[in-house]
C-alpha cells in the first residue's frame, strides 16, 4: 500500500510540474504594452472567451464526467460565475502552479487511495471464509464522513438559507443508489479494473436518454468514443483470468449497468435541482451542496441498510474482523477529503483542468489496481485496456479541442 501511494505521489508531482510550467507561460506580460483603454477592451474579450470555454467544458462534463466532476460543476454553476472565478483567482496570493499542486494533487492522492481501499474492502476475506458484502452499510459510513466535513465547511463559510431541500433529497437518494450499485458490483465478483472502465462509459446511458427523450444529436466521434470504452471494457472482462463463479460475475455486470443507468437519472435530478435553486433565488455554497446532498444520501443508506439487515450484519462483521475497520474508515475519509479538493480545483481553474485530472486518475486507478493487486490479464485483456483508455483519452482530447475552439471565437 505504501509503495502504491509513493508511485502516485511521484507521478502527480511530475504531471503537476509540467502543468505549472504551462500556466506560467500564459502570464499576461503582453498587457504592459497596451493603453488603459485597450486593456479594458482586451479584458472584456478575455472574460467573454472564458465564459464560452467554461460553458463548453461544463456541457461536456455533464455528458460523461465522473461523479465528483458532476457534483462540483453543479456547485460551481449555482454559486460562482466565470468572471467571479477569474476575479477571485486574481485576488489570491498563491500562484496558479501552487493552487494546481494543491487541488489536483489532493484529488489524485485522495481518489487513487480511495479506489485502492474500496477494492481492498471488497476483496477482504475473513478467517472463516466470508467476504464483506454490506455495500449499503459502507455507503452509510462514507456519506456520514462527507456530512461531517460538509457541516464543518458550511459553518466556516456560513450556511445558505431557504435551500429547496426536497430536490436535494431526491438527488441524494439517486446518487447513493448509484454508488451502492457500484459497490455491489465489486462485492459480487466484478473486478475493480472492469468496474472502473465500465463507469467511464457512463456517457452511453446519457446519450441514449437524450436521443430518446430530448432529440439530441451526437457526432460520429462521440459514438466511436463510447463504443471504444464499452468494447474495451468487455474485452478486459473476457481477457481476465477468472477466479470467481460466472453467476457472481454476471450479477456484478448487472449491478454496474444499474449504476450507469442511475448516473443518467441522477444527472436529470441535478439539473432540476439547479433550476429549483435558481427559482428560489438562492445560491448555495460548495459545502451547502456537500452537506445537504450527503445528509440525504446517508439517510437513504441508513433506511435501506436497516431494511436489508446490513446495519447489524455490517457492525457484526467489523467487530469480528477488526482489521477491516481501518480500511473502511480511511475509505470514507478519502471520499470526503477528495470531494473538498474537487471543489477547490474547479473554483480556481477551468472545468477542463478538473476533467483532465479526473480522467487520467481513472486510467491510473486501473493500472495501479492491475499492478498492485495481482490481477492477471491475457494479451486480449491488455488490448481491451488499451482500447478503453484510447476512448477515454480521445474524449478528453475532444473536450480540449472544443474549449480551444470556443476561446478562439
Amino acid at each position: 500500500m505504501t509503495l502504491s501511494r509513493r508511485i502516485c505521489t511521484i507521478f502527480c508531482l511530475s504531471l503537476l510540474a509540467s502543468e505549472g510550467l504551462a500556466l506560467k507561460s500564459q502570464s499576461p506580460s503582453a498587457f504592459t504594452s497596451l493603453t488603459s483603454n485597450n486593456k479594458r477592451a482586451f479584458g472584456t474579450k478575455r472574460r467573454t472567451s472564458t465564459i464560452r470555454s467554461a460553458k463548453s467544458s461544463i456541457r461536456n462534463i455533464k455528458r460523461g464526467g465522473s461523479d465528483e466532476e458532476k457534483q462540483a460543476v453543479l456547485t460551481t454553476q449555482a454559486t460562482v460565475s466565470a468572471p467571479e472565478i477569474t476575479t477571485k483567482m486574481s485576488k489570491q496570493g498563491l500562484p496558479d502552479s501552487a493552487k494546481l499542486l494543491i487541488g489536483a494533487g489532493g484529488v489524485y492522492a485522495a481518489f487513487l487511495y480511495y479506489g485502492s481501499l474500496q477494492e481492498d474492502v471488497f476483496r477482504y476475506v475473513s478467517a472463516d471464509g466470508n467476504s464483506f458484502k454490506q455495500a449499503w452499510f459502507l455507503q452509510v459510513l462514507e456519506a456520514l464522513a462527507n456530512v461531517v466535513i460538509g457541516f464543518a465547511g458550511m459553518q466556516l463559510m456560513g450556511p445558505t438559507k431557504n435551500i429547496p431541500l426536497p430536490m436535494f433529497a431526491i438527488s441524494g437518494a439517486s446518487q447513493v443508489t448509484a454508488k451502492a450499485c457500484t459497490s455491489l458490483a465489486l462485492a459480487n465478483g466484478l473486478s475493480f479494473p472492469v468496474a472502473t472502465l465500465a463507469k467511464s462509459g457512463k456517457m452511453a446511458p446519457v446519450m441514449a436518454g437524450s436521443l430518446l427523450l430530448g432529440g439530441a444529436t451526437y457526432s460520429v466521434r462521440e459514438y466511436v468514443q463510447v463504443a471504444m470504452i464499452i468494447g474495451g471494457t468487455a474485452v478486459v472482462s473476457m481477457g481476465k483470468k477468472k477466479g470467481g463463479s460466472q453467476s457472481n460475475s454476471a450479477l456484478g455486470v448487472a449491478y454496474i449497468i444499474g449504476s450507469l443507468v442511475l448516473d443518467g437519472v441522477t444527472a436529470g435530478f441535478q439539473k432540476r435541482l439547479k433550476a429549483e435553486t435558481a427559482k428560489a433565488g438562492v445560491k448555495p455554497k460548495p459545502y451547502d451542496f456537500m452537506f445537504w446532498t450527503n445528509l440525504f444520501m446517508c439517510g437513504t443508506a441508513v433506511v435501506v441498510a436497516l431494511a436489508l439487515g446490513e446495519f447489524t450484519s455490517g457492525l457484526a462483521y467489523c467487530a469480528s474482523n477488526p482489521e477491516i475497520l481501518p480500511m473502511i474508515v480511511k475509505f470514507s475519509l478519502c471520499s470526503a477529503v477528495g470531494q473538498s479538493f474537487v471543489f477547490f480545483t474547479i473554483a480556481h481553474f477551468d472545468p477542463l483542468v478538473l476533467t483532465t485530472v479526473t480522467t487520467t486518475r481513472k486510467i491510473f486507478s486501473v493500472l495501479l489496481s492491475i499492478f498492485m493487486k495481482g490481477h492477471s490479464l491475457s494479451v486480449t485483456g491488455w488490448s481491451g485496456i488499451g482500447l478503453a483508455c484510447a476512448g477515454i483519452v480521445s474524449e478528453l482530447q475532444a473536450k480540449a479541442s472544443a474549449q480551444k475552439k470556443s476561446r478562439n471565437q
